[in-house]
């Protein structure tokens, strides 16, 4: 079983989407609401595993296939990586870290990468 299991651009409107559902979550959902623990669901999923599977899309292409338990353990890795040097150029800058800073710039190299990785696979 390969880690390509969304073929085509499925893969690519199913990130977009749940990149644009967890910032609606995140933004529109107070931390004090009952439905708070959606807000902290899908933010937990955006954070450690979306950014490390577009990353794995673009490193892997077509012709290279990774298991689905490798897949899923790289996306973890990767993800965790990505949003520790997205929290250290931030906190360098003076930008800053704060909620909105380190929401916006991880959706932005999330879409940054899912786009590069389309554009590649096709």
């Amino acid at each position: 079983m390969a880690m390509q299991k969304l073929k085509g651009k499925y893969w690519f409107v199913t990130i977009i989407v749940f990149t644009a559902i967890t910032l609606l979550a995140s933004y529109t959902i107070p931390s004090e609401s009952p439905l708070a623990f959606v807000r902290y669901i899908f933010g937990f999923v955006f954070v450690s595993f979306i950014p490390g599977y577009c990353l794995l899309r673009l490193l892997f292409s077509k012709d290279k296939e990774v298991d689905i338990i490798e897949g899923i353990v790289l996306s973890i890795a990767l993800s965790f990586s990505i949003a520790g040097v997205v929290g250290l150029f931030l906190g360098l800058t003076s930008i800053g870290l704060n909620f909105t800073s380190v929401t916006a710039s991880l959706a932005l190299v999330v879409l940054f990468l899912a786009l590069l990785a389309f554009k590649r696979a096709n």
